[in-house]
């Protein structure tokens, strides 16, 4: 058998919005995603089949695709041993092997099936990731555990399917992690030096260079008083 590739799509997961009652209103969430088999066209705002409710946290051209590791998995299911945790349960458009958010840089560049991706930042949930798990600790213990995931932005059209291998095509020259941005968000607000090299990180979503240099702005304005 000819060897394994190291970095390979394992499930692609798409789905349509839908609407539920939660605390007495009526949201509408796309966290609902099932594992499709065959190939999926990957466009430049989203996958074929696949909707978001609120581009404001998933959708658009710098959160196309949300990946998650399936390395991850084996963690939550020691931390929720009764739940069933197949493909997708974090939401998730592709659940990928190879990559994981301690090796993987912003900025770095995949071919993913035939599609050209770049990787613009982690997934930060929302409220909805704990409707999906029935449980309002899950975002805390999501950002708490590093284990989240990352976004790609659509370069190149393409398609990508189970099984597809993943292929680095270039290294983000500046190394910064995405576990590196989730934990200057979660954990160490105050590192200076960090947030500068995050503000001039131009392959970093913009949303997230200008909440950085808004935090340097108001620390800069706290040491000069």
């Amino acid at each position: 058998m000819p060897p394994k590739n190291p970095m390979s799509v394992v499930s692609v997961n798409v789905g349509l919005p839908r609407e539920l009652i939660w605390r007495g209103e009526t949201i509408s969430t796309g966290i609902f995603k099932q594992p499709v088999q065959g190939r999926v066209a990957v466009r430049r705002l989203n996958l074929d089949g696949d909707r978001q409710a609120d581009l404001t946290v998933h959708g658009g051209p710098d959160k196309a695709i949300y990946a998650y590791p399936a390395e991850y998995y084996h963690f939550w299911r020691e931390e929720f041993p009764d739940m069933e945790l197949p493909w997708a349960m974090f939401g998730e458009n592709v659940t990928v092997e190879g990559l994981l958010d301690d090796t993987v840089h912003i900025g770095d560049r995949f071919r993913m099936g035939s599609a050209g991706v770049m990787v613009t930042q982690p997934r930060v949930p929302c409220y909805k990731l704990g409707i999906k798990f029935g449980r309002d600790d899950i975002i805390k213990r999501f950002l708490a555990s590093g284990f989240t995931g990352f976004y790609f932005a659509v370069l190149e059209e393409g398609e990508v399917a189970a099984g597809d291998a993943i292929t680095l095509i270039e290294r983000d020259e500046h190394r910064v992690k995405v576990s590196d941005i989730t934990r200057l968000y979660a954990q160490d607000k105050g590192n200076v030096e960090a947030l500068q090299r995050a503000v001039e990180l131009e392959a970093l979503a913009e949303d997230w260079r200008s909440y950085f240099q808004k935090r340097l702005t108001k620390m800069s304005s706290r040491r000069q008083k």
